[in-house]
């Protein structure tokens, strides 16, 4: 059974959609379920001023994409990097010490009971960190 959590977070659909002009883009794709996502961002002055997706993902993925589109703006591109790249560690449900606010977010979500759905969870996060990295 899907959390209730889950659907509130997936039905916030304000960043859903595409940027024409946007400075950083990627596409990634689950191999295990097809699910796909896009992500658009536009970074000015090594911040995130944008971001926006869209893709054909399950409600995991939506939930995450909305959950970084919200919460990644106004920030440094440089510190989101690293930051993303110790999402995994949420899975672990505060074994790792995780001590920055914007991915205590993603508690909500990312935690040891969506653990069957890391990977679904993950591909937002994998996107974001390929279109930073271009």
């Amino acid at each position: 059974m899907i959390d209730k959590t889950i659907f509130e977070i997936a039905s916030k659909s304000k960043n859903i959609g595409s940027l024409n002009k946007c400075t950083h883009y990627s596409k990634v794709k689950n191999s295990m379920c097809g699910d796909e996502i896009k992500i658009y961002l536009i970074i000015k002055r090594g911040k995130i001023i944008k971001f926006k997706y869209e893709g054909k993902s399950c409600l995991y993925s939506q939930a995450s994409a909305s959950l970084l589109s919200e919460n990644l703006k106004n920030k440094e591109a440089k510190k989101i990097e690293i930051l993303l790249k110790d999402a995994p560690k949420l899975f672990n449900n505060g074994k790792e010490r995780i001590s920055d606010k914007t991915l205590k977010k993603f508690f909500k979500i990312i935690n040891k009971n969506n653990i069957a759905r890391k990977e679904c969870l993950m591909l937002p996060i994998k996107a974001t960190l390929k279109a930073l990295n271009k």
